[in-house]
Order: structure tokens, then C-alpha cells, then sequence
């Protein structure tokens, strides 16, 4: 190798960012694509957003070490004074409004500012997806738990009600965690072992076998998976 090739190794390595387990995207929707043989695949758009280092979390200072990660970028007038103030800590001229910390070993502080790397994320890897889902507002039983309901009948007079909650006197109360009518969706969700289909750097985004919790235009983040390498 030449002084010239490596000097520019030494430069890529250092203006590149870090590999991290996880990062956040923001999920384009859905079509589906072909694979090689042929064969339709139903497939979920991750846009690529760029995911910037912001913050150093190390073991002398914090007790733990990890990466402070800012997406999702806003026009400048959006941003508040406290969050500018941190960006500039940050080395970054990007207006990030959302922030999460990823556990990583080994942190580095030359990784300030420096957008995190996806290298790891290739075509044919196992991730876990983790998204907020759809909000269905308040829903029935049938809905929200898959009662079966009574008769359809004329005569009938249950239908679509939840039925007996209580059990006699004894223990003359209702148990704790009983399925009742609620608030249904808008929760936390992972869908794990779903498998990257492609990954477009260039035009920004990454496709994923299968469907994954959230609406459009909604952030999610995507982890390699626990359970399979």
C-alpha cells in the first residue's frame, strides 16, 4: 500500500461515522417488488434519514457507554434555543428535533457530529423492527380481542357485547387484566426476523419483506436482530 491510498484510508475512516446496532428511519409505505426468480414480494419502503451523532455517553462520565442519535430534520425557525445550544455542541449544522441513545461498546468522541454508517444493514439481513401502531380509537371486544360474539338472530339479544364480567360473590370482584372494550393500538411494537430485500444508499432507502408496525410518514427503528445473525 502507498502513503497516498493509505492517507485516504486514514481520511474515509475518519470522516466516516459510526456502525451502530440500531437506527431510525421513516416508513414510506408499501408495494411489493421481484425477486430474481420471479416471484412477487410484498416489501415496506424505509426512507433513509440521516442519523447524526449528537452526544458521547461514556463510562467515567455517564456510568454507561452509548451514542446520543438526532434525526428527523425541521426548518430552522422550528427548532428551539435549548436544542440549537446542543446541535453546536454537536458539530452538526442539521436542524434534528428527535433524539435516542443506542448502547454501544468502545465509544469514540471523534464520532461528534458524524452520521452513522448502515454498512452493517445489507440485503438478506435479519432485523427487528420497532414502530408505534396504528391508532384505532376506542373499540369493542370483538375488535379489540376477537370475541366471537352471540347469535346474529332476530331474537337474539347479544350480539357484540362483551357478555359477564364478574363471578358470583366469590371473589366478588373483577380480575385485573380482564379483556374489556378500550383504547385499542398506539402502542409500542417490534416485529422481529423480518429480512432486509434491498438497500439503495444513493436514492435513500431500504426495503423490508413483510409489513412493520406504524402509519405512513411515521418513524421507526430498526435494529439487527436478537435473536438470528
Amino acid at each position: 500500500m502507498t502513503e497516498e491510498s493509505a492517507a485516504t484510508e486514514n481520511t474515509a475512516a475518519s470522516t466516516s461515522g459510526p456502525s451502530l446496532p440500531s437506527f431510525y428511519g421513516l416508513k414510506a409505505g408499501m408495494t411489493r417488488v421481484f425477486d430474481e426468480a420471479g416471484n412477487h414480494v410484498p416489501v415496506t419502503v424505509v426512507k433513509l434519514v440521516p442519523n447524526v451523532v449528537t452526544q458521547v455517553k461514556t463510562q467515567d462520565k455517564d456510568g454507561y457507554e452509548a451514542y446520543q442519535i438526532g434525526y428527523y430534520e425541521k426548518r430552522e425557525k422550528l427548532v428551539s434555543k435549548p436544542t440549537k445550544g446542543h446541535l453546536k455542541k454537536a458539530n452538526t449544522d442539521k436542524n434534528l428535533t428527535r433524539f435516542a441513545e443506542v448502547r454501544a461498546e468502545g465509544v469514540d468522541a471523534a464520532h461528534l457530529g458524524k452520521e452513522v454508517s448502515i454498512e452493517d444493514f445489507q440485503k438478506d439481513t435479519f432485523i427487528d423492527v420497532t414502530g408505534t401502531s396504528k391508532g384505532k380509537g376506542f373499540q369493542g371486544v370483538i375488535k379489540r380481542w376477537g370475541f366471537a360474539g352471540g347469535p346474529a338472530a332476530h331474537g337474539s339479544k347479544f350480539h357484540r357485547t362483551g357478555g359477564s364480567i364478574g363471578n358470583r360473590a366469590t371473589p366478588g370482584k373483577v380480575w385485573k387484566n380482564k379483556k374489556m372494550p378500550g383504547h385499542m393500538g398506539a402502542k409500542t411494537k417490534t416485529i422481529q426476523n423480518l429480512q432486509v430485500f434491498e438497500v439503495n444508499t444513493e436514492k435513500g432507502y431500504l426495503l423490508v419483506k413483510g409489513s412493520i408496525p406504524g402509519s405512513k410518514n411515521s418513524f421507526v427503528k430498526v435494529s439487527k436482530a436478537v435473536k438470528k445473525g
